[in-house]
């Protein structure tokens, strides 16, 4: 079941989030699979940790890797990896159904290359869902800050 500060949000955007069985769409592989879009059409959020402790939230293609260089550039400092616990404390959301949406005091950055499709699939806060819409709603719905945050992506993805 969507959170109900995500469906609200989504609401008041006009936006409709897809549910599925639970833990049907934890990844990015089984999302796109479950959706039925192209692995790189999936708006993967991953809660980093910065060397100055505050939280940065990156939203990025779901066939693609963070790149540590792009992100010190992007965010001004070096980050890590959030672990699960600082995950869901910081945001609300477990891994695997981590959403852009209704977090507060954690800046956004999204990289371009979502820019590149149509339609974007960002989780709805739970391990079985997507929100259908493009990159320019996903920035306004969110706040974040497009950058350039990835390496390119793996051949077989």
């Amino acid at each position: 079941m969507i959170p109900e500060k995500v469906a609200e949000i989504l609401a008041h955007h006009g936006l409709e989030a897809l549910e599925f069985e639970p833990g049907s769409t934890p990844t990015s592989q089984m999302a796109a699979a479950r959706i039925g879009v192209a692995v790189a059409q999936i708006a993967k959020s991953i809660l980093l940790k910065g060397k100055d402790d505050r939280y940065y939230l990156a939203v990025c293609r779901g066939d693609t890797r963070l790149d540590n260089k792009k992100l010190k550039d992007a965010l001004g400092v070096r980050t890590r990896m959030a672990t699960a616990d600082e995950t869901e404390a910081a945001t609300g959301f477990r891994p695997g159904g981590v959403c852009p949406f209704g977090i507060t005091g954690i800046e956004i950055v999204i990289d371009h290359g979502l820019a590149g499709y149509a339609t974007i699939y960002p989780a709805a806060g739970t391990d079985a869902s997507g929100v259908p819409m493009t990159f320019g709603q996903l920035c306004t719905v969110t706040g974040g800050r497009p950058c350039d945050l990835v390496s390119e992506p793996a051949s077989n993805s």
